[in-house]
């Protein structure tokens, strides 16, 4: 081999070395840390969310879901994520309500019943509040996007919740401002994940657990409750995806924007999951699945109007307890209740985007 062909030939090796390297610098592994199974509705908005990423960065980012509390139970999430235990995982702000104080203002029943109006609203007022963000980044963490649970509704087993009066000396699991209505109602409130309602309910330690329609399906609360009743009073919204800032902050401006695109479009991709799935869950779980049914009671208009004029007052305690925490609460409160009117008025003359 001459000098000339061994230049070459070497110059042939070092590109290849180099665009090696280029590949390996280029491909970014995030874990994704989650209490879910991933099983269900959630565990499949979830994994949308992670396929999603990777899709929209041609490969560039990977995701590594580690599912079932592997790396942190739920309560653990915002300071594990904030640590870098994972790269990024879903935070429940009922949690952690005094570090995530602005974020719980999704949970308060202001959002309404529908879950893509909740979600739509919820990101939209985490991703432009300056003073959100600034407290977030203080944390070590980034907003990515939101979930949510769905409308609220009780399952029960044994009688079943007809009117406000029924909830009167019931164990019942409920969180936020819907548990704490419940008991100013003369609920017993009983502290747990909803994980653990299911043994709860079969062994008598609960009447009835806070659930949603789709996630009553997943977690087989038919096999051990009888009845469901649907509130449609709000919804859990602060359940979202959030990210370790130190890992987002080494990802290119490109990869960082897709993210939150992504985050963004979770609205409406779990929006019209949540839709189906509520309708094919209370069809088929009052047909009966092998064997179990649950009987549907709607709680009238009246009986509901209750339930919201008693939650006003526990809104007015977010308000206070924000303050606390350094936010414009009043201020803040506004102006979710104005994107909120913004994203009905968009869906009442629209419908949803799935739709067109």
């Amino acid at each position: 081999m001459n000098a000339v062909q061994n230049l070459i030939k070497m110059t042939l090796l070092g590109a290849v070395a180099s665009a090696m390297v280029s590949v390996a610098y280029a491909e970014t592994n995030l874990i994704s840390g989650h209490s879910n199974s991933g099983r269900g509705t959630f565990g499949e908005g979830l994994k949308w969310f992670h396929s999603e990423v990777e899709k929209r960065t041609n490969g560039e980012i990977k995701v590594d879901p580690q599912w079932g509390g592997a790396l942190f139970k739920a309560p653990a999430a915002r300071q594990s994520i904030a640590d870098g235990i994972a790269d990024m995982g879903i935070l429940i702000g009922a949690y952690t309500p005094r570090e995530m104080s602005a974020y719980t203002i999704a949970d308060l029943p202001v959002l309404g019943a529908d879950p893509w109006v909740s979600m739509r609203a919820t990101h939209e007022l985490m991703t432009t509040e300056p003073a959100i963000k600034a407290s977030l980044a203080e944390q070590n963490l980034v907003y990515i996007g939101s979930y949510s649970t769905s409308a609220v509704q009780l399952i029960c087993k044994g009688d079943p919740v007809v009117n406000i009066e029924d909830l009167k000396g019931k164990k019942i699991r409920g969180i936020g401002v819907y548990g704490k209505v419940f008991k100013e109602l003369g609920a017993n409130l009983v502290s747990m994940s909803y994980y653990e309602a299911y043994q709860a309910l079969d062994t008598g330690l609960l009447d009835c657990t806070q659930g949603y329609g789709y996630s009553t399906r997943s977690l087989k609360h038919y096999e051990v409750a009888d009845n469901i009743t649907l509130i449609n009073w709000g919804q859990v919204g602060a359940l979202g995806m959030f990210m370790n800032k130190d890992s987002f902050d080494r990802l290119s401006p490109e990869n960082q924007q897709i993210l939150m695109d992504v985050g963004s479009d979770v609205a409406d991709f779990y929006g019209e999951s949540l839709q189906s799935a509520n309708e094919e869950a209370l069809a088929a779980m009052q047909a009966g699945i092998d064997g179990n049914s649950l009987s549907v009671i709607t709680l009238d208009d009246a009986q509901r109007d209750v339930l919201v004029e008693k939650g006003k007052a526990y809104i007015s305690d977010w308000v206070e307890g924000a303050k606390e925490a350094g936010f414009d609460g009043e201020a803040m409160l506004k102006r979710l209740e104005e994107i909120v009117a913004k994203y009905q008025k968009q869906q009442a003359e629209n419908g949803y985007p799935w739709e067109s």
